[in-house]
């Protein structure tokens, strides 16, 4: 007991000092993919080092819950690899210790870091994101020469609002510029408009210079004679290129938060079932004034009773009401007029179906948001576990250490895992998977690989051996296999050739008469192939009496008769028989349609190679007798 104390404490400090490690370069990584998204926010705005040191902060905090389950990965690959490569994991195992035993310790380390997983993101990470999004979206608001959407008019000037058709991100030209200004009242206002324009900060970071080109500026003015009381109508002045100094205060500031309170990454699990339940209340209120409104609008204020609506359906299905033929006796006027009436009611029901449709989706997209929020703290916590036992058994199995194949392999893992996550995400999402489906489905991807994984790891077998999946795949394919039998430097036993002769003959005879009573070539049965299966032992005896023949033979040093059991097909004895050597799979192949037929062909393939082998066997039988024939005949030719 006390050996295997010392195991766990050895182990445990081999896998912790590699975590920490592995832990700071994954970090590492995932902030650079992760800054990747909001360079743009970055650069040309002017932060200060205090900002930039917090809006990094605030991201390491986000990404430690993506970090952990990479790194738990990693590092017991590596460590197990090690021990692998060192020959301890052998010298553990001939101690009597078995695999899970030397997991033991490790697995208490990673139930507390996915413990620890769990509690960052539920109290942690969510005053993080909420930090984040607020510095993010301040940071929008420092340079508006670079946030100025095409399209809308844009007020984060003061004073000012900015209307841009296009914009080119490459150079910074606005093109199709309209500017609305107005300081104390309308009496001041002014609209500009402009070819093309480029707005700029100047060096202080107090005001902005708009240059524009090619453009006219209209501008009401005030009377000069305090006594008269009209104004000026406009100024108009038409310019080829304009310089416009803009106030603007270019300090950074943080924004208000208030936009943010449906975050649902900022918020615990407590939160989130909360406001779950607000979310769905407001929604359910929305929905029923909405009902209310359709029906009044459909139906009017008068209630129909259900005896008024059953006698209004007799009399349509009876005929005495016929739409057509009221539409027909209308004239040509009332005709148009009633068609444009419906045509426009129908329009103004789908435009304002649309509109609340719009309204109950974006309902649903929040309710989604957060579902899948408070899901993923669980599936996130839950895959540091499954990455131990990935990466855990396949250190073992592989017995590499380093950061050469672990890495690679982790990498390979660590992307099957991203690309069934993020599909997921986006299908919950999008509302075209169910929540519980879209995150889970990694989860549900990678369990199973690490039972497999384990359980191979812990009971010793071969896992990336090629000629064991060969062999499965030529048996599923049916692929032949050739024999390669060679001559024996040391032969003990010298073959009976005149017993071998005689077995040749008696394969001979037998292999005519089975062709005779047997129709190879014809398909097989199918009731008798998948449910009512008939052994077929005279073909398995004559394998087996030719095989015999061969393993005998095989001892000549005669190079002739080597090169005729070379020649000899090997036979499949049983598979022109079923598909399985059990029953109930038999069944199962047969219900199923497109594995049945699949099977049904395979098995025909089956008995038109065992005829053409059968034939090949027959004419191998007659060189192999007339060579044996000729050896018996020169006794020292043996």
């Amino acid at each position: 007991m006390l050996r295997i104390k010392k195991l766990d404490i050895f182990i445990s400090r081999q896998f912790g000092m590699l975590f920490i490690g592995t832990f700071f370069i994954c970090q590492f990584v995932l902030m650079m993919q992760f800054l990747w998204r909001y360079v743009d926010e970055l650069i040309g705005k002017g932060l200060s080092v205090e900002v930039m040191a917090q809006f990094f902060w605030y991201m390491s905090l986000i990404l430690v819950p993506q970090a952990l389950p990479l790194a738990i990965l990693l590092s017991s690959l590596i460590t197990f690899g090690n021990l692998g490569e060192s020959s301890e994991l052998t010298a553990i195992k001939a101690a009597g210790i078995s695999l899970m035993q030397a997991f033991r310790s490790l697995i208490a380390i990673t139930l507390i870091i996915s413990g620890v997983s769990f509690y960052f993101q539920d109290v942690v990470a969510p005053s993080a994101n909420m930090q984040f999004a607020q510095l993010l979206m301040s940071m929008k608001q420092k340079s508006p020469e670079l946030e100025i959407p095409e399209g809308v008019f844009y007020d984060g000037i003061p004073n000012c609002n900015l209307y841009v058709q296009k914009k080119d991100l490459n150079s910074g030209m606005l093109y199709g510029i309209m500017i609305y200004r107005m300081t104390d009242s309308f009496e001041d206002a002014a609209i500009i408009l402009a070819d093309s324009g480029m707005l700029q900060s100047t060096a202080e970071k107090k005001h902005l210079v708009l240059t524009l080109h090619s453009g006219e500026w209209f501008e009401n003015m005030k009377s000069s004679d305090v006594t008269g009381s009209a104004n000026v109508p406009y100024r108009r002045e038409t310019f080829i290129s304009k310089k416009i100094v803009l106030d603007f205060d270019n300090g950074f500031n943080l924004a208000d938060a208030s936009s943010l309170s449906n975050n649902a990454k900022a918020k615990s699990i407590s939160q989130i079932s909360h406001d779950m339940d607000s979310i769905s209340h407001e929604y359910d209120s929305i929905g029923r004034a909405f009902y209310k409104d359709a029906r009044f609008m459909l139906l009017g204020s008068q209630k129909i009773s259900r005896s008024d609506s059953m006698r209004i359906k007799k009399e349509v299905e009876s005929g005495k009401f016929n739409v057509k033929k009221k539409f027909e006796s209308l004239t040509a006027d009332n005709k148009l007029r009633a068609v444009n009436n419906a045509m426009s009611t129908v329009q103004n029901n789908m435009n304002e179906l649309q509109f609340k449709a719009m309204v109950t989706g974006d309902g649903d997209k929040l309710l989604r948001q957060h579902k899948i929020e408070a899901i993923n703290k669980f599936t996130l916590a839950l895959s540091c576990i499954i990455f131990f036992f990935i990466g855990a058994p396949l250190g073992a199995i592989i017995r590499k250490g380093g950061l050469g194949v672990p890495v690679i392999i982790s990498v390979l893992v660590f992307i099957v895992y991203y690309i069934f996550d993020n599909t997921g995400y986006r299908m919950a999402r999008g509302g075209m998977w169910a929540v519980w489906f879209g995150k889970s489905i990694a989860t549900s991807v990678l369990t199973p690989l690490a039972i497999f994984f384990t359980y191979k790891a812990n009971n010793d077998s071969v896992v990336f051996n090629i000629d064991a999946y060969k062999k499965v795949a030529a048996k599923l394919l049916g692929l032949r296999t050739k024999r390669s039998i060679t001559r024996k430097t040391v032969i003990i036993e010298t073959p009976d050739y005149e017993k071998d002769r005689q077995n040749i003959e008696q394969i001979t005879k037998e292999i005519k008469q089975y062709a005779t009573t047997h129709k190879l070539k014809s398909p097989p049965n199918f009731i008798n192939v998948f449910f009512k299966y008939q052994p077929d032992h005279e073909m398995e005896r004559i394998g087996e009496l030719l095989e015999s023949t061969i393993a005998d033979l095989s001892n000549s040093k005669d190079r002739k008769v080597i090169n005729c059991l070379n020649e000899y097909p090997v036979i499949m004895v049983k598979s022109h028989t079923r598909p399985f050597e059990r029953k109930w799979l038999n069944i199962t192949a047969a219900i199923i349609v497109p594995a049945g037929l699949f099977f049904f062909f395979r098995m025909w393939r089956f008995r038109l190679r065992l005829m053409r082998d059968l034939k090949k066997i027959s004419e191998t039988n007659k060189l192999m007798t007339d060579r044996l024939t000729e050896m018996k005949e020169e006794p020292t030719a043996r």
